[in-house]
């Protein structure tokens, strides 16, 4: 389990990041793009808890919050048998403005590299997702939510 890379990812919104940036922090907003239900405090120290498919909690808490710029909290899953327990991670989202537009880059930082394919398929996902609730259409169900077990 080694922890080497930096897992990135981008995506143009057309949209500005005054728009955008509600989205990354009221759990009501949050929850159009990711997640079942969120609890979410943006401020440093304070709860970051999305249950992101209906069984999948991922838990830490806001380390950095820079309205309509930036984001930084910890990230991991909230079960027994994981490589990537609550806050060992670390997740940045920043938003850069190019004219009536965004760039929107997450990078996701100390995760076990084997994980990186399935948290990079997971971040384009959900990043998709923000770009269309961002742009003010509806991305509809999520494929990814799943009944509790």
């Amino acid at each position: 389990m080694t922890q080497t890379k930096v897992l990135e990812v981008s995506v143009r919104i057309a949209a500005r990041p005054e728009t955008i940036f509600p989205f990354l922090v009221d759990p009501k907003l949050a929850v159009r793009w990711m997640g079942t239900s969120a609890k979410l405090d943006p401020r440093p120290g304070g709860v970051y808890d999305v249950n992101v498919t209906g069984r999948d909690i991922a838990r830490g808490e806001f380390v950095e919050v820079v309205p309509n710029s930036r984001v930084v909290f910890t990230w991991g899953w909230d079960n027994e048998d994981t490589q990537v327990p609550p806050g060992s991670t670390t997740v940045e989202i920043t938003l850069v403005p190019r004219g009536d537009a965004t760039i929107v880059t997450l990078r996701h930082l100390g995760l076990p590299d084997d994980h990186h394919p399935q948290h990079t398929e997971g971040w384009q996902h959900y990043l998709k997702r923000l770009s269309q609730v961002s742009e003010g259409r509806d991305p509809g169900t999520d494929p990814m939510t799943n009944p509790p077990a």
